[in-house]
């Protein structure tokens, strides 16, 4: 083998990643020279591949699983709606847009705070806790009434949600780079996509087998069978959950041995873009988030986004209009979009992660979103009708997963401002599935063209501001080069 020299880059890896004493240092560091660099580079690399590979296997499927059922508890009340709800709890005019939109209410109220306490906290047992909670509130929307009851329960439900998405959301930033986030966010998101596929075919299932049983209506045993599911997961969660990279608590004490860990710390480390702030506290963190466009302009896309996808609680209702069926068959109907749109999702997260672009990745999809709304509105034919809801159900999704995963890796100066400005993103989002119920008005059921267009223009809109994110960050990545210019080190860039 031929004599290479140790770079710096090598060396300060394998400090990082052996050293727990003067001796290891010395014997590492011997033992690259002896293998003239090459060794501990593939050390370091099996170990990082072994790291991800457990995550891969842990962390990925509970949390999928989690927001799988997290959208089904919060999900199902769309399916209810094609079952007996209304008419046992009275319900009249707009107050089923009132119960789907107060939800968010609460879910905007928690997010800030829970971000910024969860960074503080052990999120092993944090998020878990709040899974169980809303499992079980959830589960208690069979025993309402009235109105009041159902819109009291959707409130705090909101409440307790709030926390999960967004603290995934940035426990997932912390343990996976730039490169391998869009993928994971599309599988997490996925869970959304998949919950919404197959609530249609869950609640036929449960409509036909248990209408009446005990006494209780059918949508009555949906919210009990899956805030019960809900809860069965939750309490998984306390033992497959890591905290952060830094920790050896939560799944790492037993999942990850020291050189993992070791490795999860470095790779992180050397991941974050070269303009980062070295001040900690949680003060800071959200002065930093607040005072950075780049946040808002992420919030207003996802806003965009939120409000474009607001057909979502609507498509049962949508596709019974094609009279296609039954009830049976209407719900079974809702399903091949949202499965489609999941592998779409993957196809899409994959190509921005191995081409390491973001901002064409969201916009080429909510294209074919809009494309999906103007056929929706321009023509009468069922089977157009039907085929347009594939590609707006796909292009929406497909965007918000890379939509996420970029807003993550461009706003992580420090862990505190990633908290921050990811759950103000998400609480200024939410604004959008306030607004978006009561773009459908009932004297505009089945077709509601209005809202159809209304979702176009916001389409629209976060393809515009996806393109304006794409200047400022090509701007930011310069002067980040200006600063290294002439030092010769490799700066961390944003993702465009």
């Amino acid at each position: 083998m031929n004599s290479q020299p140790v770079t710096v880059d090598q060396k300060n890896r394998i400090i990082e990643f052996g050293s727990t004493s003067d001796k290891k240092e010395k014997d590492l560091t011997s033992t690259v020279d002896k293998e003239h660099g090459q060794m501990i580079d593939e050390d370091y690399a099996a170990h990082e591949k072994s790291l991800v590979r457990k995550l891969d296997m842990t962390l990925m499927p509970t949390i999928f699983i989690l927001y799988l059922l997290n959208y089904l508890d919060r999900n199902n009340i769309s399916q209810a709606k094609l079952d007996s709800i209304e008419d046992d709890l009275g319900l009249k005019g707009n107050d089923y847009n009132i119960a789907i939109s107060i939800l968010s209410i609460g879910y905007i109220l928690m997010q800030i705070p829970s971000n910024m306490l969860l960074t503080r906290m052990r999120p092993s047992l944090y998020i878990p806790f709040w899974v169980c909670i809303w499992s079980c509130l959830s589960a208690s929307t069979a025993g309402v009434n009235n109105f009041s009851g159902l819109v009291a329960v959707r409130f705090f439900l909101g409440i307790c949600e709030a926390p999960f998405f967004p603290g995934v959301f940035y426990l997932l930033s912390c343990w996976y780079t730039k490169k391998e986030l869009a993928l994971r966010y599309a599988v997490l998101y996925s869970g959304l996509v998949l919950a919404t596929a197959f609530s249609g075919l869950l609640a036929a299932g449960i409509f036909a087998g248990l209408e009446g049983a005990m006494g209780l209506a059918g949508w009555r045993w949906l919210f009990i069978i899956e805030g019960a599911a809900s809860f069965l997961v939750g309490l998984c969660a306390f033992f497959l959950l890591p905290d952060f990279v830094h920790s050896e608590t939560g799944s790492a004490q037993w999942l990850l041995n020291d050189n993992e860990r070791r490795v999860s710390m470095s790779r992180m480390a050397r991941d974050a873009v070269s303009n980062q702030d070295t001040d900690n506290s949680l003060s800071h963190g959200l002065k930093l988030a607040v005072m950075d466009l780049k946040t808002w302009i992420f919030a207003l896309m996802l806003l965009a986004n939120q409000t474009a996808y607001g057909f979502n609680y609507f498509y049962p209702t949508i596709v019974e209009g094609f009279d296609l069926g039954n009830r049976t068959i209407t719900l079974v109907c809702t399903a091949p979009p949202y499965i489609i749109a999941a592998i779409i999702s993957y196809i899409i997260a994959w190509s921005s992660d191995h081409m390491g672009e973001r901002g064409w990745h969201i916009s080429f999809p909510i294209v074919i979103a809009i494309v999906g709304f103007i056929v929706s509105v321009s023509v009468l034919n069922v089977a157009a009708r039907y085929c347009a809801s594939f590609l707006y159900v796909c292009g929406v999704f497909a965007a918000n997963a890379t939509l996420y995963g970029w807003a993550a890796t461009t706003l992580g100066d420090t862990t505190e401002k990633k908290a921050c400005a990811t759950a103000i993103i998400n609480v200024i989002g939410q604004f959008g599935s306030i607004m978006s119920p009561y773009f459908f008005g009932s004297h505009d059921a089945p077709r509601y063209t209005k809202a159809m267009i209304l979702l176009m223009a916001f389409c629209a809109l976060e393809a515009i501001l996806c393109c304006a994110m794409k200047v400022i960050l090509r701007r930011e990545n310069k002067k980040i080069m200006a600063q290294f210019d002439g030092t010769g080190l490799v700066p961390n860039l944003h993702i465009l």
